[in-house]
């Protein structure tokens, strides 16, 4: 296996991931909790789910082909609380993911230094890549806190549990 399909095949990995930590943390909240904020310059988890979504259908739509900042994408409206039930959230969510992961399954090794546009900036798609790694991992942690914060006591972590990372890397070493 090539560089270029190894870097394809661990990205989609990682992005799989970031998603999925985003959906444990939504299936543990219910709509009015997914519309908390803690104060009014903050965000809700509906909102950065529709930021999130708005932001990977502008940059993965024609992504090759055209500029990552679609004329169609009204960014502000993105940060106005809008989703009114939990389904139509998921909705949202899974609609920005399924343009995102189309998108990404197309490129080829050869694509991934070729150039594409952002807000009329040139990027290898590389970049463009790594720019959106960084950009979801990071609202999918807001998430994450968010819903922590939101729980208490009741969070089921996402991942290895307080007082468990001996025994969590002794399992992993076992099974090799």
């Amino acid at each position: 296996m090539s560089i270029g399909e190894t870097y394809l095949n661990v990205v989609l990995e990682r992005f799989k991931s970031v998603k999925a930590d985003g959906e444990k943390t939504i299936a543990q909240l219910d709509i009015e909790q997914l519309h908390w904020a803690s104060n009014k310059e903050s965000n809700s988890i509906a909102v950065i789910v529709k930021h999130v979504s708005g932001n990977m259908i502008s940059r993965w739509t024609d992504f090759l082909l055209t500029d990552g900042e679609k004329t169609t994408r009204n960014r502000d409206d993105e940060f106005i609380d809008s989703i009114d039930t939990k389904e139509e959230l998921l909705a949202i969510w899974e609609k920005g993911w399924q343009v995102f992961f189309n998108a990404l399954h197309s490129l080829t090794t050869e694509d991934l230094l070729a150039n594409v546009t952002i807000r009329g900036q040139q990027h290898t798609v590389i970049d463009a890549i790594e720019r959106q790694m960084a950009h979801y991992a990071s609202h999918v942690g807001q998430i994450v806190y968010v819903g922590k914060q939101i729980k208490g006591d009741e969070w089921n972590t996402l991942s290895i549990p307080r007082g468990q990372s001996q025994a969590f890397t002794d399992a992993m070493i076992k099974k090799g």
